[in-house]
């Protein structure tokens, strides 16, 4: 099998790291421009995303235009989309027309469209064999070895199966999942539940909002896929509860670093740019509330989290809104 990763950001070059150390597989990490690529190549490191961590000595290195990659695909490889959720619609308009299996690590809803992954796959790539890999994971810990789960969502059984065959081993497992809805849901709406943690935290409401919060946090996720037929249980899993509790509370979480910095009183703009990286939360929050409110789908976190963020709310007055609240049951 070859392994084609495109995007060499922290999460595809974990990823890209992590099939090396199988030795069956021949992989490749394309990077967007040719002088990212000639540093990764000249280092052996990806210093700006995964700074002192050794490139596998079989990872081969490319940039530049797809086309030589993409006529020698076969139907048993594999391509890893590693872009953020801006760049999905265009890599998949470019790999459109190839016989192997295709995989996007993205989490959100589309800008402008509301979609998630897979609809946009649906739209601009229908004949694709298509899927998502998503779970609890910070890339550097992945890149580390450091024990890690994740979950492999595919409506087509050879794609679920090339993603276990891909990275399952060692360190890392991989669980196969048929529900996609459930796994993107979970994967996009936890972001924005961990801008609202770290808004928590950083106001220093202590653990009993925090463990609250998850708690109505998942309940929100949960009502919000089902509305978009996924399957209930899948939010108990990987996908669902352990991501969240992961990007709630885990230092290394990008989103849950947004609502810490919130809180100390900075602006967004403060905000995301002192992070360096991309917080998908920010950018998904807004698409998943439409979604929500189109599908008549309460959910009251998500939505002080997109007033805080439009800075129509602030910080302390998100709380306030939250906790006045009128009492209700606590079924779904």
């Amino acid at each position: 099998m070859q392994i084609t990763v495109i995007g060499a950001g922290a999460w595809g070059t974990a990823l890209a790291i992590a099939a090396s150390r199988q030795s069956a597989h021949r992989v490749v990490l394309h990077a967007r421009d040719a002088a990212q690529a000639q540093a990764l190549q000249q280092q052996r490191r990806n210093e700006r995303y995964l700074p002192g961590i050794e490139l596998p000595v079989a990872l081969a290195i490319t940039s530049g235009s797809l086309d030589a990659l993409l006529q020698s695909a076969r139907a048993e490889d594999l391509f890893i989309i590693a872009t953020p959720m801006a760049g999905l619609r265009s890599t998949l308009l470019a790999l459109q027309g190839v016989p192997a299996s295709v995989a996007w690590l993205c989490k959100g809803f589309e800008a402008g469209t509301g979609l998630m992954p897979h609809e946009v796959q649906a739209q601009v790539a229908p004949q694709l064999r298509a899927g998502a890999l998503n779970g609890p994971s910070f890339a550097q810990e992945v890149a580390r070895t450091q024990p890690t789960a994740l979950v492999a969502a595919s409506p087509h059984a050879s794609v679920r199966e090339a993603l276990v065959k891909a990275f399952h081993g060692g360190a890392l497992r991989v669980y196969a999942n048929e529900d996609i809805v459930g796994v993107e849901v979970g994967g996009a709406v936890k972001n924005v539940l961990a801008i609202a943690t770290g808004l928590c935290d950083g106001l220093d409401l202590g653990l009993n909002a925090r463990a609250a919060l998850i708690t109505r946090g998942l309940a929100e996720m949960t009502r919000l896929g089902v509305a978009l037929g996924a399957k209930p249980e899948t939010f108990m899993g990987l996908s669902g509860l352990g991501d969240l509790v992961l990007t709630a509370t885990g230092d290394l979480s990008r989103n849950r670093k947004v609502g810490l910095l919130l809180a100390q009183g900075m602006s967004l703009q403060q905000a995301v740019t002192s992070l360096g990286h991309v917080a998908e939360g920010v950018y998904s929050a807004r698409t998943v509330w439409q979604r929500a409110q189109t599908l008549g789908v309460d959910m009251p976190i998500t939505e002080a989290v997109v007033a805080l963020l439009d800075d129509r709310l602030q910080a302390r007055e998100a709380v306030q809104v939250l906790m006045g609240r009128g009492p209700r049951g606590e079924a779904l």
